[in-house]
């Protein structure tokens, strides 16, 4: 029998990784409030931008993380089918969270502007292009929306399992016991 629960690494990454994600979805909402150029609507933006690439960074180590440790068994054990499609819903949560962050480095890059990064300035990833810094933003928009999508069928999911099927899938990620 497996252990009842993730490590405590994991689970402080992925809720970690959520306020984060909630972090960064407010900055580009609420910097609608200030007006453009002004100072707060820069500093939503460059929060926006350094909360996202720590998600992207996150995403490795969570990664490294969830290749090297056990991980606990559903238990009962999910049909084969919801089994897939779990892990196809996971595979592509982690492709959004590293493509969103990539495509937000794009951006800045290719319009020119530095890649901040609490201190940091990280190198651009490209030439300056305003046609590929457009393209590259309707595509992060575009992932953005599909991939919050994603989020919340994650969560109904985790939900679902925990009060319908009653197996111990929310239990194995829960901050509770720990």
């Amino acid at each position: 029998m497996s252990q009842p629960r993730y490590n405590k690494a994991t689970i402080a990454i992925h809720w970690l990784t959520l306020l984060l994600m909630i972090a960064v979805y407010c900055t580009m909402e609420f910097r609608s409030m200030f007006e453009r150029g002004s100072e707060p609507r820069e500093l939503m933006k460059t929060v926006h931008y350094m909360l996202g690439l720590s998600i992207f960074f996150l995403t490795f180590l969570r990664l490294a993380l969830r290749f090297s440790q056990p991980y606990p068994a559903i238990e009962p054990a999910p049909a084969v089918w919801q089994h897939k499609l779990a892990a196809l819903v996971h595979l592509a949560i982690y492709a959004f969270m590293i493509a969103m962050p990539l495509l937000g480095w794009l951006i800045l890059s290719a319009e020119g502007k530095a890649i901040p990064f609490f201190g940091l300035e990280l190198p651009a990833l490209m030439s300056p292009n305003d046609e590929s810094a457009e393209l590259f933003e309707e595509i992060h928009e575009l992932v953005a929306t599909a991939g919050y999508a994603l989020l919340g069928l994650h969560a109904v999911a985790a939900i679902f399992h925990h009060h319908i099927v009653k197996d111990n899938t929310l239990k194995r990620m829960s901050l509770k016991g720990y």
